[in-house]
């Protein structure tokens, strides 16, 4: 996908009913936010939210394909639900020149079947309803509530923007041994875990490849000084791979594919790649996997600067006080998951009183933050082993 200068739109709130760990939530979003909780507290399913919607628009994809790759509508639904069986997904959008926001929001259950079906949808601009279901239509062939209007070319022209925005969301997490796999890419296309990730560079016009590969190889040098060039080659059976030319101590330079490559320096370039690759929402977890302290601590900084020259929307997990160290996060843009009996709640780290005490006190934004998702009861895992 080829790189345009700006973005279209960016998330500026969500609201959700009923959706996996959350019973409800209600927050703004900034261009960057970094989402820090204990495990288990939700931080992948919120970002699924994102891809979710994606799914929908997608093509070969669709609502009901996206709710059945998650296991159905009873998988999706928060355990801590009780009155209100519908799973409710509320997003507002806005133009980077906060022309006419958009909102969309989706509501669905499942009927006796087990089928997901939709129960509303609604979308509007400035405050203007251009969308609201079940309409006349829906009453008369209740069929139709098993598809949104976002998906139907044919009812979606007013509205395609919206569209087109959850088609650009990218989702981004690598995992080396799918990279490194031989079979890779069989049955896989466009693999958010990155069986397919080298074919898909090698897919990259030779220009727009070449111009990225530039700036990645730079990139890498920082965390691998070695590393001179960097380049796809095909091997006999033309299968592609990425190979590098490292510098040693004898007189040739050698070659490496992604094969010999390191799990850091994998992740790194993919991460490096996924923020090259298209302007809409990108979606990372846990980008400090597998780096040095010292790379993982200009992380923000390598977004801030990729911002100030695309505007592109960033949201990203971490369990990270390294990348938290950034002096340049805002409050706002750190959101922190709580998890409580009544389901996940977020909220932004400016709205913490202590929080803000402690940074006056001194505190970098990791130590005020940290405290407040840590598990009540993890040092009880240094009496692992006792006998009971």
């Amino acid at each position: 996908m080829a790189t345009t200068s700006k973005p279209i739109m960016q998330f500026t709130h969500i609201a959700l009913e009923n959706w996996r760990n959350f019973l409800k939530v209600d927050i703004d979003l900034k261009r960057r936010a970094f989402l820090v909780g204990p495990n288990a507290a939700g931080k992948s399913n919120f970002l699924d939210v994102f891809r979710f919607l994606h799914d929908i628009v997608a093509v070969g994809g669709g609502f009901q394909a996206a709710v059945a790759q998650r296991g159905g509508v009873s998988k999706l639904r928060s355990l801590a639900a009780r009155r209100y069986p519908e799973i409710v997904i509320r997003v507002a959008m806005a133009d980077r020149e906060q022309l006419g926001p958009w909102q969309y929001e989706l509501r669905f259950a499942q009927d006796k079947l087990r089928r997901a079906i939709i129960s509303g949808e609604r979308i509007t601009r400035d405050g203007q309803v251009l969308v609201e279901r079940p309409d006349e239509h829906d009453q008369a062939d209740r069929e139709r509530l098993s598809q949104t209007y976002l998906e139907q070319v044919n009812v979606n022209k007013e509205f395609r923007g919206v569209t087109e925005f959850f088609q650009m969301v990218r989702y981004l997490h690598i995992v080396p041994q799918l990279v490194r796999d031989p079979d890779r890419s069989v049955g896989r296309k466009n693999d958010p875990f990155g069986g397919d990730f080298i074919e898909q560079i090698a897919r990259t016009p030779e220009k727009t490849l070449k111009a990225r590969f530039r700036r990645i190889r730079d990139a890498l040098q920082v965390a691998v000084p070695q590393l001179q060039e960097l380049e796809v080659w095909r091997d006999e059976r033309g299968t592609p791979h990425v190979r590098g030319k490292y510098e040693h101590w004898r007189p040739q330079s050698a070659w490496q594919t992604e094969e010999q490559f390191s799990d850091g320096t994998l992740r790194l370039m993919g991460l490096l790649w996924a923020a090259l690759d298209g302007n809409g929402p990108l979606l990372l977890e846990e980008p400090e996997l597998s780096l040095h302290p010292d790379v993982v601590r200009y992380i923000p900084q390598m977004f801030a600067r990729l911002q100030q020259r695309s505007g592109r929307q960033i949201l990203v997990s971490t369990h990270s006080t390294d990348l938290l160290r950034d002096e340049g996060l805002g409050l706002d843009e750190t959101l922190l998951l709580q998890p409580g009996a009544e389901g996940t709640q977020i909220r932004a780290a400016s709205d913490f009183v202590e929080v803000s005490a402690l940074l006056a006190g001194g505190l970098n934004l990791a130590e005020a933050v940290m405290p407040q998702v840590r598990p009540s009861r993890v040092h009880q895992l240094a009496l692992f082993g006792d006998e009971g």
